[in-house]
């Protein structure tokens, strides 16, 4: 059926005005012309070109943050945020797992009281690595002072490790000079807590001795011996490393450090102590003293010393030492260790300052008070383990996952010791003393040829013990024979290359003295010449070259070296 005419010029106005209603608010980022975009004859597959978009003319606005962007801007960001995250997290996770293992290592190596908190275990464990472990340029002296005057500050604070930690009550305060009271009473704390205290304290002590007089150039805060200061106290000083800035000027200079003396006097004062641990602090005290030229205060603290080795001793009995010639009472008990140990170094200072007719009497002493020992433990024991038993890796393992014990403590010193390993040790290191001396006194031959005999004594003690040890004997012990044995073949060969030569000299003035003139029988009662007969100190000279030859096996450890994970899996 038809339509009407009206009605068929009706729908092309329909169709024109929707036309331009769809061209008057179609969007202007559209640039695709009507009909390949809006009708129904385009092709959607069809591609479009920018050359059959309609040209435009004019610079349209476009907006930048539409919810579209706003979405990817929101993803972007959580993106970044998790990958910063996760980065940053594995980072801080692995330095946190070599910090661990690191301080658990040291923590083998090192062993620090478990009733410390982290931050002070961790200070003393690396004053002491850095002690044992130089580095390019040496010790890193202001690293280990450092560090262990932080670990006391905290060890004494009330508020974090020191809590029952007390002043001293006296009736007049000891005191020093920039430092107020000297010592402290820490009677209250654990035996393992003074234990690491007193450590902390004799590594402060000998580390403030080794940069004893050193200066800080206040204009550039730098730190160097006083011998490379540019001063008229030093008209000629030593060059300053390669590398390093230039030497400072004297009148910029003040002390780096504060000395020794006010350490080793606190830890002489500190109420808590034991004897042993005193003894040691006053016998290093004496040394440094010594050190300083300062004799008469250094003979102060050796009759210090001697007190605190004779305040145990048993007050009926007579008296263990003698004051005037310091030699031993054989009528008196059997003395402590701590009387040994004081008494030998009293008698070595006495030595080395040439006063030997006062030292051999001390050594012949004290010779005769260590042949008197038992020759068993007091407790019936073997005493020192000579080996130890491999574990599997399984128990190594098992060692790993526990923290480390902390050691047991040692003797205090106040008992008489037995004839162990290492006090046999002590007795060849007394022979080698006592053949020194004799050596030394050059009255008669007869006194040199004795002083050769008792270093000879010595060097054989020192090398029965070594091999008696083995390889896994206590490292103290080995350590001991080992210097007593290097020191005595020293010794040897130096008094009969002396002695050799004496002789060669001798036999050759002989030689020039008899070879003019004689008697017609003379070839009758001549002497054998000298290429006949080997001298005698040739002939020993000789012995002493195969014993240093024999011997070296014991004085080299040819043990490789652990590496990092066999370290941690040490039993």
């Amino acid at each position: 059926m038809a339509l009407p005419e009206n009605m068929r010029q009706l729908q092309q106005r329909l169709a024109l005005r929707r036309l331009l209603f769809q061209r008057l608010f179609r969007p202007p980022s559209s640039p695709h012309r009507p009909f390949t975009s809006n009708t129904s004859l385009a092709s959607r597959s069809r591609p479009q070109l920018p050359f059959l978009s309609i040209p435009v003319t004019t610079r349209r606005r476009e907006r930048y943050f539409t919810t579209k962007t706003r979405r990817w801007l929101r993803h972007e960001g959580s993106l970044f945020v998790r990958y910063n995250i996760a980065l940053w997290g594995s980072l801080v996770c692995v330095a946190g797992i070599i910090l661990v293992l690191n301080q658990e290592r040291l923590e083998k190596e090192f062993p620090t009281p478990h009733e410390w908190s982290f931050i002070t275990r961790m200070r003393v464990r690396g004053a002491k690595n850095a002690d044992k472990h130089e580095g390019p340029k040496g010790k890193n002296w202001d690293e280990i002072i450092v560090s262990c005057k932080e670990a006391l500050k905290r060890l004494e604070d009330p508020n974090k490790d020191g809590a029952g930690v007390r002043e001293l009550i006296n009736d007049e305060p000891l005191s020093i000079d920039g430092l107020g009271s000297v010592g402290k009473d820490v009677s209250d704390k654990s035996e393992n807590w003074r234990r690491g205290y007193y450590e902390t304290m004799m590594l402060l002590a000998s580390s403030l001795e080794r940069v004893d007089g050193w200066v800080k150039d206040r204009t550039r805060n730098i730190v160097c011996p006083p011998q490379m200061v540019v001063g008229p106290s030093n008209p000629r000083p030593e060059p300053m490393p390669p590398g390093a800035p230039s030497a400072p000027k004297e009148e910029n200079c003040e002390p780096a450090y504060e000395s020794a003396e006010n350490t080793y006097l606190r830890i002489l004062t500190t109420n808590g102590f034991n004897a042993k641990q005193r003894l040691d602090a006053a016998l290093a005290y004496a040394y440094f003293l010594d050190y300083k030229k300062l004799p008469d205060a250094a003979e102060r603290v050796y009759d210090w010393a001697i007190s605190i080795a004779t305040e145990s001793a048993d007050p009926s009995s007579p008296p263990p030492v003698d004051r005037r010639t310091l030699t031993i009472n054989d009528q008196a008990t059997p003395p402590s260790d701590n009387l040994l140990s004081a008494l030998t170094a009293i008698a070595t200072q006495k030595a080395r300052a040439g006063d030997l007719s006062a030292a051999l009497p001390m050594f012949i002493s004290l010779l005769r008070a260590r042949r008197s020992l038992p020759s068993t433990a007091p407790d019936g024991s073997a005493g020192e383990t000579t080996a130890t038993a491999r574990s599997s890796w399984w128990l190594k393992l098992w060692e790993l996952a526990k923290p480390p014990q902390y050691p047991p403590p040692p003797p205090d010193g106040t008992q008489p010791p037995w004839r162990s390993p290492k006090n046999l040790c002590e007795e060849a290191a007394l022979h080698l003393y006592i053949g020194e001396i004799l050596y030394s006194s050059q009255d008669k031959a007869q006194m040199r040829e004795e002083g050769v005999a008792w270093t000879r004594d010595g060097v054989d003690l020192a090398e029965e013990q070594l091999r008696n040890l083995g390889k896994a004997g206590a490292a103290d012990a080995r350590e001991k024979c080992k210097e007593c044995l290097t020191t005595g073949l020293e010794n040897w060969s130096t008094m009969v290359k002396r002695l050799a030569k004496q002789e060669a000299e001798q036999r050759r003035k002989v030689e020039e003295g008899g070879g003019g003139g004689g008697s017609t029988f003379g070839a009758f009662w001549s002497q054998p010449k000298p290429q006949e007969v080997e001298a005698r100190w040739a002939a020993e000279e000789k012995v002493v070259q195969e014993r240093a030859r024999r011997t070296s096996e014991l004085l080299i450890d040819a043990a490789p070296s652990q590496s990092f994970a066999q370290s941690l899996l040490r039993a």
